[in-house]
C-alpha cells in the first residue's frame, strides 16, 4: 500500500488526526517513536530550523525537499504532508512541486493561494486572483494522478479578501478535485462549521498552535467542530527553542547542562547508537 493509499485509510478512520510538525530526521523519528501515524513536514518549521528565521516565503523548493528526504528516510513509516508553499511559482511549477514529492513517497501536499513573491513586510497574506488561484489546484489535482499524492487546497485569503470570498475559494477547490480543504485563519467557530460545510465531506485541516490572530479551538472542540486534521507547528518548535536557551544559559552560568537535559544512556538510545550496534554486528569481522 502507498503513503497516499495509507493517509486516505487513516484519514477514513472516525476521530481526529493529529499531525505534529515535524523540520528534520531527528523530529520525525521521534514523532514515529511516540506512536503518531502522520506528521506535516511544515514550512515554518524548517524556516526556522534552516535560516534560524521567519516563514516569509525565504526557503526555496529545493531546501523543503532536502528536508523532506531526511524526514522520510528517518522515518519511512511516518506518513508525510509536505508544505509545498505557494508551489514556487506558477501553475507548470506547482505540477513540478506535487509530481516531485509524489514520487519521493509524501502521502499529500499543500498548495496554498498566496502572492509570490510577497510584498517586503510581515503582515497580511495577499493573495492570488479566483480564477488564477483555481487553475494552481487544477494543476496540482492533475499532476497528483501519476502518484496517487493527495492534494490539500489552503485558502488564506481571509484577513484580506473576507469570509465569503475564502469560503467561495474552498467550494472551488472541492470543484477542482481537492483531497483536503484547508480555511486558515477563521475568526470563530460559525466560520469553522461554515468551512467544512464548504468541503462537502471531504477532509479539513485547521493549525491549532496558539498564539495566532486565528479561532483555536482545543482538540475536542476541533473535532465536534468537524473538523479532520490538526497541526501544532509550534508544538515541537517552541519547546525545543526554549531547550536550547535553558542549555546556553546553563552553559553561561559555569554548568554542564541544563536541568532539562536527557541522561546520557537515554540520549545515546534516543539518538541510535544501540540500534547502529545491533544493525552492525553481522558485518563485524
Amino acid at each position: 500500500m502507498t503513503p497516499p493509499e495509507k493517509m486516505r485509510r487513516l484519514l477514513a478512520e472516525p476521530g481526529l488526526v493529529t499531525m505534529p510538525a515535524v523540520w528534520d530526521g531527528l523530529t520525525a523519528k521521534l514523532t514515529a517513536e511516540a506512536g503518531f501515524a502522520t506528521a506535516f513536514l511544515s514550512g515554518s518549521c524548517v524556516a526556522a530550523a534552516r535560516l534560524g528565521g521567519p516563514d516569509l516565503d525565504l526557503v526555496s523548493f529545493g531546501e523543503m525537499f532536502d528536508s523532506f528526504t531526511m524526514v522520510r528516510n528517518a522515518a519511512p513509516d511516518l506518513l508525510i504532508l509536505a508544505d509545498g508553499d505557494h508551489g514556487y511559482g506558477n501553475a507548470m511549477n506547482v505540477q513540478r512541486t506535487v509530481a516531485a514529492y509524489g514520487r519521493a513517497g509524501a502521502a499529500a501536499v499543500l498548495i496554498e493561494d498566496k502572492i509570490t513573491p510577497r510584498a517586503l513586510t510581515a503582515a497580511g497574506k495577499p493573495c492570488l486572483p479566483r480564477d488564477q488561484a483555481r487553475m494552481k489546484i487544477r494543476a496540482a489535482v492533475q499532476a497528483a494522478k501519476e502518484s496517487g499524492i493527495l492534494v490539500l487546497a489552503r485558502t488564506d485569503c481571509r484577513p484580506t479578501q473576507g469570509f465569503e470570498e475564502a469560503l467561495a475559494r474552498i467550494e472551488m477547490y472541492v470543484e477542482e478535485g481537492a483531497d483536503i480543504l484547508f480555511f486558515d485563519s477563521p475568526e470563530n467557530d460559525d466560520e469553522i462549521r461554515a468551512s467544512v460545510a464548504a468541503a462537502a465531506g471531504r477532509p479539513t485541516f485547521a493549525v491549532l498552535s496558539p498564539g495566532a490572530p486565528r479561532a483555536t479551538p482545543s482538540r475536542s472542540q476541533a473535532e465536534a467542530l468537524g473538523l479532520k486534521i490538526a497541526t501544532y507547528p509550534t508544538g515541537l518548535l517552541s519547546p525545543v527553542a526554549a531547550g536550547i536557551k535553558a542549555a546556553l544559559a546553563a552553559l553561561k552560568a559555569g554548568q554542564a547542562e541544563a536541568a532539562s537535559a536527557l541522561p546520557p544512556a537515554e540520549l545515546r538510545t534516543t539518538l541510535g547508537y544501540p540500534a547502529y550496534d545491533e544493525a552492525a554486528r553481522p558485518f563485524i569481522v
